[in-house]
């Protein structure tokens, strides 16, 4: 029992020390604008990319549980929380570029990327302009590679509500990337970060992302590196399409939400210190 406890007040004061030590900093681009992320950790680094409109510290349940033994960096990217927020570059091209930006200016060597959801085209995009020279590995999350047209069917009206009452769509739509539930706390949070978002910088940001629809042609980019593609069971379609292009990607299908690092973060952590470990040896 002793023993136990030890080991519980060492691991109860990894976490404290990590969250004492996070770090808000900010970062300037080739183009002026100024980008805020978390940095937390010493070590081999992993970089974080958020989805449409979220906030870095969405990523809350790894930074606590790897800056222990990593370098934890989660990005707001720009015109998303305490970044800037430009009328110009709300394209995945040039958000990957700033992923760049911020690698070179931190002189991070080859970090394992992590893009969700629309950060996914972004680290696609990354890739396809930097190429993998210098990335550990890549994780692709809940997010689309190959999109059918007719899924976009519905952007219009969506565009349309999202403009005629931005707080009770976004506030459904966060509360929609959850499977477990989630305090109000929480959910407002959430939300409130999300609205930090211009509105006319999010419909820029959605419909710059529906440009270009198939990213498959890079995939074979990154069979040089480790990469994971990890899902919820709604896109088992983009399964077949990792499984077609990229072979050697290891992939898992999650029974969670959008934010399946939220609400099955043990099991999303667990993989990030096996890509990290799998990195290490390259």
């Amino acid at each position: 029992m002793r023993q136990f406890s030890l080991l519980c007040l060492i691991a109860f004061a990894s976490i404290c020390f990590a969250a004492g030590n996070e770090k808000s900093a900010y970062f300037t681009t080739s183009d002026n604008v100024r980008l805020h992320y978390i940095d937390v950790g010493q070590g081999r680094a992993i970089v974080f990319e958020p989805g449409w409109t979220m906030a870095a510290d969405i990523f809350q349940p790894q930074i606590d549980a790897l800056s222990a033994k990593y370098r934890v960096i989660a990005v707001d990217p720009r015109s998303q929380g305490d970044s800037d927020k430009p009328a110009e570059g709300n394209y995945p091209g040039r958000r990957a570029r700033d992923l760049k930006e911020l690698i070179d200016s931190l002189k991070l060597e080859k970090p394992v990327l992590v893009g969700w959801s629309m950060g996914v085209s972004e680290v696609l995009s990354y890739v396809d302009q930097f190429g993998t020279g210098n990335l550990g590995g890549v994780v692709l999350v809940d997010g689309f590679i190959k999109v059918d047209p007719q899924r976009m069917a519905s952007f219009p009206q969506y565009a349309l509500q999202y403009q005629v009452d931005r707080q009770k769509t976004t506030a459904a739509f966060v509360k929609s990337m959850y499977a477990k539930p989630q305090s109000d706390a929480y959910l407002a949070k959430v939300t409130e970060e999300s609205l930090k978002t211009p509105t006319n910088s999010a419909m820029a940001l959605m419909l710059a992302s529906l440009a270009r629809l198939d990213w498959t042609d890079v995939l074979p980019k990154l069979a040089n590196i480790p990469v994971r593609y990890e899902c919820e069971t709604y896109l088992q379609s983009q399964v077949d399409v990792v499984k077609a292009n990229l072979p050697s990607a290891n992939i898992d299908v999650y029974q969670a939400g959008h934010a399946l690092f939220v609400d099955e973060a043990d099991k999303f952590n667990q993989m990030l210190e096996e890509i990290m470990a799998e990195s290490a040896k390259r």
